[in-house]
């Protein structure tokens, strides 16, 4: 390989000539193919010493450069390896990231015009391009004329937009009486959103969910009921459309009945499930996401985009308006016409990448119908891995696929339920792991302990499915086996994807 040019020393060494970036590119793509080419037969996850290594990367600020190549040595053959691999076929751990190429590419375009996108007026063509892709989405969704919304970095910051939002439209500046409702499956971030918002933990009402992991309605209704009682102030019901734990999907047409009666902002938290409103069956599934006032979208799940590719999407645009203009007399005037817009009016950033290419690029290329069989293809993988899954001896489906996530624990005889189970559960899920050829994770739902079969990426077909149903079977087997033998004793590693213990 040839050894790259030294940038020119002159007066301007950050200004380089077209041959020096055409070979850094060059550089980095022979790293990125191989990469890329690599993942099926590479390590699904190599973290051991991961503490160790990152506190040997600690430096103070350099003050000489180091060889380009040196550093792509550095990146591809010790930092980028010692992860999760999370771009593999094998990966159905957490919710899997797609890492489509095209994206990147559309990154790299996007990072090298250094076209600023905030004011509609800057670069009003790739302002409009990231605002068909916004339309696109909300089409999808069933969202009527003069909906709208924002792209983010990912679902977090689309919950804490939609909370804000949703927080102004419904209460009075002094707003500590307000109470928000999810179910006790939701993400997090939902929590963390109202808590960035301003209310205090305890205005946040955890709902019961009943035993396909779906918010209770009763419960509910209930808990506005008693909370108007007290002279409080409900104002947002969040359900999932796919939760993170069991896929689940709340009852959207019940529970938007229940917004409308009790006035309250209703948000959809579709963050992994809401690009299967593509397909058939997950329109089907999601019936009632047409009705919410805000839902959140994640591209990086769903649509396999690289992580931080997020969406929020709103039913009325100038609500977001409402809740985010300001001005200074350094900016310039922003839109009065209703179809355009400055996404700094309607979101908290100013100042932000044009992240809307990398969303554009790959859908004009392949067109919506490619990502739609994609999509139906994990559909229809989740569906006979749960039949697989049930065949076997000791095994028990515990939340169905309702998309492509399901969950799934050993229940063998002799074995009660509690912390033995849930030990024998762990122990199952590192041996698995241990394999080396798919990763799945572990969750807690209804006091259970089980296993996580997320089928999202994109290079995750059949075969790799059956291999994770081979290894579970396999590892069943040998935990079985150390059952017998009196050798089984909790896993060691992490709860959450079996690896190996991090140093």
């Amino acid at each position: 390989m040839a050894r790259p040019k030294r940038p020119p020393s002159g007066p301007h060494p950050l200004e380089l000539p077209g041959d020096a970036m055409r070979e850094m590119v060059e550089l980095a793509m022979d790293r990125i193919v191989q990469h890329i080419e690599s993942l099926p037969e590479q390590p699904m996850h190599a973290t051991r010493g991961g503490k160790r290594v990152a506190r040997s990367l600690r430096e103070p600020l350099p003050e000489r450069g180091v060889p380009y190549e040196k550093l792509l040595r550095k990146l591809f053959g010790k930092l980028i390896p010692m992860s999760l691999n999370t771009a593999s076929p094998g990966y159905m751990g957490y919710i899997p990231g797609g890492g489509l190429f095209h994206a990147a590419v559309a990154d790299l375009i996007a990072d090298a015009v250094n076209r600023y996108v905030g004011v509609f007026q800057a670069a009003p063509l790739l302002v409009q391009i990231e605002a068909n892709v916004i339309a696109w989405f909300c089409a999808m969704l069933g969202l009527p004329e003069g909906s709208g919304g924002i792209l983010t970095t990912g679902g977090s910051l689309a919950n804490l937009v939609a909370v804000i939002t949703a927080r102004r439209e419904r209460l009075p500046p002094d707003f500590l009486r307000g109470t928000l409702y999810a179910s006790e499956e939701a993400h997090h971030s939902v929590t963390k959103a109202a808590l960035l918002a301003g209310f205090p933990p305890e205005a946040v009402r955890e709902i019961p969910v009943d035993g396909r992991f779906r918010m209770r309605l009763g419960a509910a209704a209930e808990a506005v009921a008693r909370d108007r009682a007290r002279g409080l102030s409900p104002f947002l019901l969040v359900a999932s459309a796919g939760t993170t734990g069991t896929g689940a999907i709340d009852e959207l047409p019940a529970l938007a009945d229940l917004a409308q009666t009790e006035r309250l902002w209703l948000h959809v938290d579709a963050a992994y499930g809401g690009f299967f409103a593509l397909t058939e069956r997950g329109r089907a599934a999601m019936r009632g996401i047409e009705r919410a006032d805000s839902v959140t979208l994640d591209p990086h799940k769903s649509l396999f985009l690289p992580y931080g590719t997020g969406c929020l999407a709103v039913r009325d645009r100038e609500a977001l308006r409402r809740a985010h203009a300001l001005s200074a007399s350094y900016m310039p005037p922003m839109q009065a016409e209703d179809d355009l817009v400055d996404f700094c009016a309607i979101s908290p950033e100013l100042s932000r990448d044009a992240r809307g290419l990398r969303v554009w690029l790959p859908l004009k290329m392949h067109g919506a119908s490619v990502f739609r069989a994609e999509l139906d293809e994990k559909l229809t993988l989740a569906c006979g891995a749960a039949d697989a899954l049930r065949q076997m001896a000791h095994i028990e489906v515990v939340a169905e696929p309702e998309l492509s996530l399901l969950a799934f624990r050993a229940r063998p005889p002799g074995v009660d339920d509690g912390p033995a189970l849930d030990a024998l559960n762990r122990r199952l899920l590192a041996r698995v792991n241990a394999k080396q050829r798919v990763l799945l994770t572990g969750v807690v739902a209804g006091g259970r302990f089980l296993l996580r079969m997320c089928i999202l990426s994109f290079r995750t077909h059949a075969d790799r499915v059956n291999a994770a149903l081979a290894d579970v079977a396999t590892s069943l087997a040998e935990v079985l086996e150390e059952l017998r033998d009196g050798r089984l004793s909790p896993a060691r590693g992490s709860d959450r994807h079996g690896g190996a213990d991090d140093d």
